[in-house]
Parts: structure tokens; C-alpha cells; sequence
């Protein structure tokens, strides 16, 4: 059996999936360094994989220009296989903007989150998203998506729902 093997760029932005508890201000504040690198690492993935941190922020503090940096980012990439690791309040908004204005249309871009940080506590869905994420790139076409909660979304029809803690679909009763 031949396997299909390819690069997985790694755009970083912070939000609680990179992010560490500040005891001080009582909430999770996203790391100075990201650990998605090591942690992705330590998995032996047959994916050769690239890092590029664009900023380490909770996504509510991204401004347009980290907007315009991930799309720059994604649009210069030499690879076709993207992840996005982003915060949750604002990934609806950054994946349909992102679908907006990517002109390249060879490439799979998915972004995902995770409500708990991937370090330092247990149990955390970021593993899971990350993993989930990186399984679809197989199978999704060209185009840009969410998966978290174990679903894929379109940008036009994903939505945080704060009160279940997960993403839906607009369109679902």
C-alpha cells in the first residue's frame, strides 16, 4: 500500500489551545512561544510538517492587520495542506474572511481551536482538534473550513454557541 504523504503548514495564532492559566488575571492568556510545534512533533506524524507563528494573541485582541498576515501568510506558502490554530471566540469571523480573500484556490486550509489549552490540563480538546484537523486534510477539497467538536463547518454557516461550549451550524435546528 503506497502512502500519500505531504506537508502540513502550521499557521500559529494563539487563542486557549496555546495558551497557558494566569492565576493572576484568572483565565488562560496564550503563551509567549507556542507549543504546537513540540507537541505536534512528538506525535511521528508521516506528514512532513512547517511552522510559522503570525502572532500569539487571544483572538479577540487580533486586529485586521493579523488578519492580513495569516492570509499572507497562507497565500505564500509553498504548500498546499494548511492548519490554522486560532482562538474560538473569533475563528468564525478569520474563516470566512480568509474565504473571502484567498485568492489561491489550490490549497486546503483548515482552522481549529480548542476550549481547554493543550498543556497543563487534563482532559483538553485540543489534542483532539488538532488531530482531527489533520486527519480531514486528507479528504477535504480545496477551500477553507472549520473542524472542532469532531465536525467540519463552511464558513458561512459556522458559529460559536456559548452556551452548549461548541460550535454549530447555522443552519441546523
Amino acid at each position: 500500500m503506497s502512502e500519500k504523504t505531504f506537508t502540513i503548514h502550521f499557521v500559529i495564532t494563539g487563542g486557549t489551545i496555546d495558551s497557558h492559566y494566569d492565576g493572576s488575571k484568572d483565565t488562560a492568556v496564550p503563551n509567549q512561544e507556542s507549543v504546537i510545534p513540540s507537541f505536534i512533533k512528538s506525535l511521528k506524524l508521516y506528514h512532513e510538517v512547517e511552522f510559522t507563528t503570525v502572532c500569539m494573541k487571544d483572538s479577540r485582541d487580533m486586529k485586521h492587520e493579523d488578519l492580513e498576515n495569516v492570509l499572507k501568510t497562507i497565500e505564500e506558502s509553498p504548500y498546499n495542506k494548511i492548519i490554522v490554530t486560532h482562538g474560538t471566540y473569533t475563528m468564525p469571523d478569520t474563516a470566512r474572511f480568509l474565504k473571502a480573500n484567498l485568492k489561491r484556490d489550490d490549497q486546503t486550509v483548515v482552522l481549529t481551536a480548542s476550549a481547554i489549552p493543550i498543556t497543563g490540563f487534563s482532559p483538553s480538546d485540543g489534542p483532539f482538534s488538532l488531530g482531527y484537523a489533520t486527519a480531514k486534510l486528507e479528504e477535504l477539497k480545496p477551500g477553507v473550513y472549520v473542524a472542532i467538536n469532531g465536525k467540519v463547518f463552511a464558513p458561512e454557516e459556522v458559529m460559536k454557541v456559548m452556551s452548549e461550549a461548541r460550535f454549530a451550524s447555522i443552519f441546523q435546528k
